[in-house]
């Protein structure tokens, strides 16, 4: 399946190496040299040797990281955690992100460049928004591993939409 270019995107394909540019920013990457990328037609169309196991999973990983790249700089990508727990906040300090979650100290955590924060304070929402979404995927993980949702209370910091398995509790003391 090939892979629609929308205007106002760059394509650059020399080899294995493509390069990619929009309004949201611009990625480069190196792909495999077993798979044939090309352009036809205002598309990328993504071709490999031969049916090997392999070559096949690579076929398909190349042409989902090419979309990635692409929707990426024309749309961006975002990935929304919600704060559950009494006493815990967000809030913005410039362009960092401080979280109060029950610790003696505040987090504050430094955007990377290319990756954005935004705190809806009334929904306590914390918005992570950028062209990469490896990059937003991997800074999401790292908020969330600040404090992650424990299975008692669903406290914590967790995905928007994110089901937490929930376990019982004490069940009382056996009478003896």
């Amino acid at each position: 399946m090939p892979v629609v270019i929308p205007t106002g995107v760059q394509v650059d394909i020399s080899g294995a190496n493509v390069g990619v540019k929009g309004p949201k920013g611009e990625m480069k990457r190196t792909f495999s040299p077993l798979i044939g990328i090309a352009m036809e037609n205002g598309q990328i169309v993504i071709t490999r040797k031969s049916d090997q196991p392999a070559e096949r999973a690579l076929h398909g990983t190349t042409r989902a990281v090419l979309a990635n790249m692409i929707q990426g700089v024309s749309a961006g990508f975002e990935r929304v955690l919600e704060i559950e727990g009494v006493g815990y906040r967000a809030e913005m300090n410039g362009k960092n992100l401080v979280l109060h979650m029950g610790f003696s100290h505040p987090v504050e955590m430094e955007p990377p460049s290319g990756i954005s924060f935004d705190v809806d304070q009334k929904t306590r929402k914390v918005f992570v928004r950028g062209f990469d979404k490896e990059l937003v995927g991997q800074v999401s993980a790292n908020i969330r591993n600040v404090r992650p949702p424990e299975p008692y209370h669903g406290k914590g910091l967790h995905y928007l939409g994110e089901k937490i398995r929930r376990k019982a509790g004490k069940a009382g003391k056996a009478a003896k």
